[in-house]
């Protein structure tokens, strides 16, 4: 039989009545042969059914509204010619979001509706989001958590009691993309989907500005400055859009106790107005950072995007219209950058601490934006998506010395974790959960940094978890002190055999750099110096790029820079490990990547021959026009090393054989990335994976 127009979502049983629900929120009461008796129909305030729960017991005649009354008066009547009173507990209804176009219901959140049948009385007890959460704003002061997602519902928190304080809903199609406090707690702004920008009071949510319709495509990441004055907006057109506070000062109409001759009161009122937009990147942007000038209290504006750039703008240079740029600043070579936030002022140098697809981590001088350090990161399975630096108290030790110990907390793809600062590339210094299986989409803390919060997209839900600091600081006790943990990170670890060849190889650079054949006295030293760490690196496996080597060089040389004022010259065994650890590449060379960049170089404009040869004098011609271009010299000098030729030091360096005659031989006119790697490089490789469209 057919009982509805539309689909039936949920279908139950009370008292020898069939009870259904569907997509449009209708309920109705059949009996046991299925004829109509009852049903609800625009006056349960939900959408599309999911439950339906009926209490166990029917609530006597005393309990309803005006405690008097014939049986069954307060009952509903049934739709038959005797219109006797329908006597059903009471029950409870959960809907879910509109998924259609075609529902009656404009709500687009999903309820707890309680419908109390003796007097037809419907309660909201909860409604929340129906659709998945895409953002989380932490009050800067205050138990208060702001959830939103692709929905046009807006709600605010107290976390303490656990508890909506109050909520809104947008108009459609407005859903929610992105929210954020500003520092003073008084107001939030709100990206959606639609370009639309909005900020709402913070206490209840109502407008506090005009509707901006400046971006072409959904708001991504939106900011506030330190001072409130700025609000900034990412789009995913590869946009950023600036807007101001202004104070409008008015008369209030009505005149002062003193008569005719006193003033008006003058009331002022808040209002933002856009300033100026910038398309900065011409990929989607990861990061929106607002900071503080380090030699005045000026806001600073930074993004970075997946097109490896850092931009800063200028502000106070800017004019209405004319976003002006203040330093744009390549900061990766081939890694993705993923996140981008400010270091704690652990030292006396200021820092932006980054996260890339290749779990590391990288420090920036912010003001130079030079890399000072290289980190090997978190490794969870997937790099860290988002970090923030929690507010921890300042702790004190027993003499009386300020303890600067922060912390940090992070998010992988599936994962919500802390991370122990001053990072030093030790794994024991970071731990993490298992959060939402199917992924973190955003992540808050806290303004005492007691509590982090993570929402899991599409499960529609929220967690709230505790920061255990002290079980974090006791991981990182009990993993080693000094080189512990490294020795471990090490194939072999102490008393492996590859930390014997690293001894060896740094022997080594140390009689080379006094001269191999010399017959002086030679001065025994534990250091090395800088220039020979580049090739260290290589004899070990890891090649760097020239910027890898510009970055690590400058990252030993500026060391110390800041305490002593002078540049380190040499460095020791223990601080090479640290550094080969946490340059290297986290998972190791796989010969996965020499198969890709075989694809990238046999692949033609049309999209054929991945995975074919490549004419030798095409692929030396490459090496020395793409990418970091090589000399020729630089070329015949590394292809004579693979092939094992070797340069003799009584003939000037020059080599044992002819370089021409040695590449044609080592290097067939066709060359394969199986024959590149095996009778060149010495490795093994599989087949290659099958190609996905």
């Amino acid at each position: 039989m057919r009982l509805h127009d539309h689909p039936v979502t949920t279908i139950t049983t009370t008292h020898s009545l069939v009870v259904t629900g569907d997509s449009r929120g209708l309920v109705k009461f059949f009996s046991s042969d299925l004829k109509l008796l009852h049903w609800y129909e625009g006056r349960l305030d939900c959408g599309p059914l999911v439950s339906i729960s009926f209490a166990h017991h029917i609530p006597s005649q005393k309990n309803s509204p005006d405690g008097r009354g014939s049986v069954g008066e307060h009952y509903p009547a049934q739709s038959t010619l005797e219109a006797s009173p329908l006597v059903v507990p009471d029950f409870t209804l959960s809907s879910s979001c509109s998924s259609s176009s075609s529902s009656s219901s404009s709500s687009s959140s999903s309820s707890l509706v309680h419908v109390t049948v003796n007097g037809t009385i419907t309660e909201v007890v909860f409604r929340g989001h129906g659709s998945a959460i895409q953002c989380l704003a932490a009050h800067p002061s205050l138990p208060r958590l702001a959830t939103a997602g692709y929905s046009t519902l807006l709600q605010l928190w107290d976390y303490h009691n656990k508890e909506v304080l109050v909520s809104r809903e947008f108009e459609e199609p407005n859903y929610i993309e992105c929210a954020s406090f500003d520092p003073r707690g008084e107001f939030i702004g709100v990206g959606f989907t639609s370009g639309v920008v909005l900020v709402v009071e913070a206490l209840e949510l109502k407008d506090s500005s005009p509707v901006f319709r400046y971006s072409r495509d959904a708001v991504s990441h939106l900011s506030f400055s330190h001072d409130s004055l700025y609000m900034a907006t990412a789009d995913r057109d590869h946009c950023v859009t600036v807007y101001t506070k202004q104070l409008v000062v008015g008369g209030s109409g009505d005149p002062g106790e003193g008569g005719e001759g006193e003033e008006e009161e003058e009331e002022e009122t808040v209002t933002w107005e856009f300033l100026a937009k910038y398309r900065s990147h011409y990929q989607p942007i990861e990061s929106l950072l607002f900071g503080v000038s380090l030699d005045s209290e000026l806001p600073r504006l930074l993004s970075l995007g997946q097109d490896r750039m850092l931009v800063e703008y200028d502000l106070e240079r800017s004019t209405p219209d004319n976003l002006r740029l203040l330093s744009t600043d390549r900061i990766e070579q081939s890694a993705v950058p993923l996140s981008l936030t400010w270091y704690p002022p652990v030292s006396k140098e200021s820092f932006l601490l980054l996260s890339n697809d290749r779990f590391k981590l990288r420090l920036l001088n912010s003001t130079t934006k030079m890399c000072r350090k290289m980190l090997l990161g978190p490794t969870f399975g997937s790099p860290l998506r988002k970090l923030e630096v929690l507010s921890s108290p300042v702790k004190y030790s027993e003499s009386g010395q300020q303890q600067i110990q922060r912390y940090a907390a992070f998010h992988t793809y599936d994962r919500v974790g802390l991370l122990l600062l001053p990072h030093d590339g030790n794994p024991h210094n970071s731990q993490s959960l298992l959060a939402h299986p199917t992924g973190v989409t955003a992540m808050a803390v806290s303004y005492d940094g007691r509590y982090v919060f993570t929402a899991g997209g599409t499960d529609c839900t929220v967690n709230m978890w505790t920061t255990d600091t002290q079980a974090l600081e006791a991981a990182s006790h009990l993993g080693g002190e000094d080189l512990e943990p490294f020795y471990a990170l090490l194939e072999g670890g102490r008393y492996g055999e590859f930390y014997s060849e690293m001894e060896q190889f740094f022997y080594y650079a140390q009689i080379k750099s006094q001269g191999v054949k010399t017959r002086g006295v030679r001065q025994v030293s534990p250091t090395v110096p800088v220039d020979q760490v580049p090739d260290l690196m290589r004899a070990l496996g890891f090649y760097p790029s020239e910027q890898d080597i510009d970055d690590i060089l400058n990252e030993i040389k500026f060391s110390d820079y800041i305490e002593t004022g002078a540049y380190v010259t040499e460095i020791d065994l223990p601080t090479f490990i640290r550094l080969y650890i946490n340059h290297r590449p986290a998972f190791g060379l796989s010969p996965l990547n020499l198969i890709q960049a075989f694809h990238a170089l046999t692949t033609n404009e049309e999209g054929e021959g991945p995975g074919s040869s490549v004419d030798r004098a095409t692929l030396l011609t490459m090496l020395q026009e793409h990418g970091e271009h090589m000399t020729e010299s630089e070329l015949v000098e590394g292809l004579m090393t693979l092939l094992g030729h070797c340069q003799d030091p009584e003939r000037d360096g020059a080599f044992d054989q002819d370089p021409a005659t040695a590449v044609q031989q080592g290097l067939p006119e066709s060359v394969s990335a199986a024959h590149f790697a095996e009778k060149i490089l010495h490795l093994t490789l599989q087949a290659p994976p099958q190609q996905q469209s």
